[in-house]
């Protein structure tokens, strides 16, 4: 046998044993272009073909595993990439994609399994930390995935995905402005990125910037003429803009695309409504409404479109017992009072009909659960760490009164996911209800870091108010109109508070801007609106509109009180006025309103 040289050796170290034949690395060059443009379907062909010009599977495994992820094939793709049998190089790669599909299958902590071994593989990669921030996202640790995502994008300063993933977060926490730089520094070195296009589209149309908006989703349909993301963002777009008809077509357009969104479903139920078909539109709505049953926005519009279906069953069925509370809003109580009416009850029709013609403030109570503690218990006891499980069981026992067994479930989802923004905010409302506002006001700032809602801000301004700090309530209220400037709540709350202190210009401005977005049947407000235009000098405008909101609630003392006020000054009818002045006494009208009324009577 003939010795081998030391330059043989050498050769034969550098070279390896079983390099990939050239038509096969052909054939893998492209399947990982066909990857890189998303065409899942393309990259697993070629792939098919570098396995059988002679590439082995441990060379293929993490690209066909994401060339099958890309198509949906998750169970196929379980099958390349569970192995954990990776060409070297690509060992953190296949266990990333791993994780995400362990992920998407819901099996988060096999996820977190295999990112400790991508990150032993490479504890350095972008990537890699943007799958752990999204899994510490998804299960709870939002405090966690912040860390994470700044991980991800000090080891990948331009990368698009570690970008993506900030940019996202940050929008939670700081609102769409805070967003827009990271979005756009992502899209200079991505300017094609589909998927930061429509993450920057949808942040431009929640700050009003509707022209830059339309430009980039033109954008996303020049690179892509079939974006489901994109048809849905131009939907909202002419959804805002009035265009019910555009805003459907879009949505057609979109299809199966948006499937499993819940702001798509929520759009789509809101435009069937609009145009005459309710019964497609409850097909929308009652899955989300099944899904977000603290949502009030979501279930009043199923409250609606089913009356407009005549499914007067189901909907009292749904909201008999929630209209029966003193948080129900004027707006149930009219659905719930014309649908006994058209039932021929009317003795269950005119006490809801009369409570939703008197337009008072609904009371602040627990969110309502329809489920008793009893048969939460078991669920609760199986997933003590689901936030979904524990919001349901927690509204249960809140509105048993049951606030001990209350604060023990909410802290022992505190507990199991300290770094929860929902933990955080349940918690405080625990805190709430037990009348600690301080607690309550600590653990929804804890929230506010991960995510600012709608909701939890107005929670804060009641804690605020409950500690006699209502002073810190308008700051409140600025910041998050500066984060999310088209929130209705936060205007109205504005408009409030500007009222409160006499700047009756501010106040006019921002309830006729309201009036516009949708609210032309909100008495209260129009009451308001009418006082705002009468203190602006404005009379005639307050007597029109104070007439509008007595259409809409005769049975208000509040409305009644302003519409005589009005009359008073306008001096063309003082024995309305006086009726409407003894009307309000009797129903709870404003007395200072009623008392310059009277005086201008006189």
């Amino acid at each position: 046998m003939p010795r081998l040289t030391l330059p043989l050796v050498l050769a034969l170290l550098a070279t390896p044993l079983l390099a990939m034949p050239d038509d096969a690395r052909t054939s893998l060059d492209k399947a990982r272009a066909a990857l890189a443009r998303g065409d899942g379907i393309a990259a697993e062909a070629d792939l098919q073909r570098a396995l059988a010009a002679g590439a082995r599977k441990p060379e293929l495994a993490a690209d066909m595993g994401e060339a099958l992820i890309q198509q949906g094939e998750g169970g196929k793709a379980r099958a390349w990439l569970a192995p954990g049998q990776f060409d070297k190089g690509e060992e953190a790669r296949g266990w990333r994609l791993l994780a995400l599909l362990e992920r998407l299958d819901g099996n988060l902590p096999a996820a977190g399994r295999a990112l400790d071994r991508a990150l032993v593989a490479a504890p350095r990669d972008p990537l890699v930390w943007v799958e752990v921030g999204r899994l510490r996202y998804q299960g709870g640790e939002q405090l966690q995935a912040f860390e994470a995502a700044d991980r991800a994008v000090a080891a990948g300063p331009n990368n698009p995905r570690a970008l993506e993933l900030k940019a996202q977060l940050v929008r939670d926490s700081l609102g769409d402005g805070a967003a827009l730089p990271i979005f756009e520094q992502a899209l200079a070195g991505a300017p094609g990125d589909i998927a930061l296009l429509g993450g920057y589209a949808a942040s431009l149309g929640e700050l009003g910037r509707a022209s830059e908006m339309l430009a980039v989703i033109r954008k996303m349909l020049s690179l892509d003429p079939d974006n489901g993301q994109a048809f849905y963002l131009q939907a909202v777009l002419a959804a805002r803009a009035g265009n019910v008809d555009l805003a459907r077509a879009m949505l057609n357009r979109a299809g199966e695309r948006i499937d499993g969104m819940p702001a798509a479903a929520l759009l789509q139920g809101m435009m069937e409504l609009e145009a005459g078909n309710a019964n497609a539109a409850v097909q929308h709505l009652i899955p989300l409404a099944n899904g977000q049953p603290a949502n009030p926005r979501v279930q009043l519009l199923l409250a609606r479109a089913l009356y407009e279906a005549g499914d007067h069953q189901q909907l009292v069925a749904r909201f008999g017992a929630l209209a029966a509370r003193g948080d129900a809003s004027p707006y149930l109580l009219q659905i719930l009072g014309q649908s006994y009416e058209e039932q021929g009850d009317r003795a269950a029709a005119g006490p809801l009909l009369d409570r939703a013609a008197a337009a008072n403030p609904p009371a602040v109570l627990p969110i309502f659960e329809p489920s008793p503690p009893g048969v939460l218990a078991p669920r609760w006891n199986e997933a003590q760490s689901s936030a979904g499980i524990t919001a349901a069981y927690l509204r249960s026992l809140l509105g048993a009164g049951d606030q001990a067994g209350a604060v023990r479930v909410a802290g022992r989802l505190l507990e199991l996911r300290g770094g929860s923004a929902q933990a955080h905010g349940l918690m405080g409302d625990v805190e709430l209800a037990a009348g600690r506002a301080d607690s309550a006001l600590r653990h929804y700032d804890a929230a506010a870091r991960v995510r600012l809602t709608e909701s939890l801000a107005l929670r804060s301004a009641i804690a605020l108010e409950q500690l006699g700090q209502g002073g810190k309530v308008p700051a409140l209220v600025v910041r998050y109109l500066g984060l999310y400037p088209q929130s209705r709540l936060m205007l109205r709350i504005d408009a409030n508070l500007a009222i409160a202190k006499g700047d009756w210009a501010r106040a006019r401005l921002l309830l006729e801007n309201l009036r516009l977005r949708g609210a032309n049947r909100d008495a209260r407000l129009l009451a308001s609106l009418s006082l705002a235009q009468l203190r602006s000098g404005d009379a005639a405008a307050a007597l029109a509109t104070a007439d509008r909101a007595w259409s809409l609630a005769p049975a208000s003392g509040y409305v009644a009180a302003v519409r005589a006020l009005t009359l008073a000054h306008v001096g063309s009818d003082p024995a309305t006025a006086r009726q409407l002045i003894a009307q309000a006494g009797r129903t709870g009208g404003d007395p200072k309103v009623l008392d310059e009324a009277r005086r201008k009577l006189r």
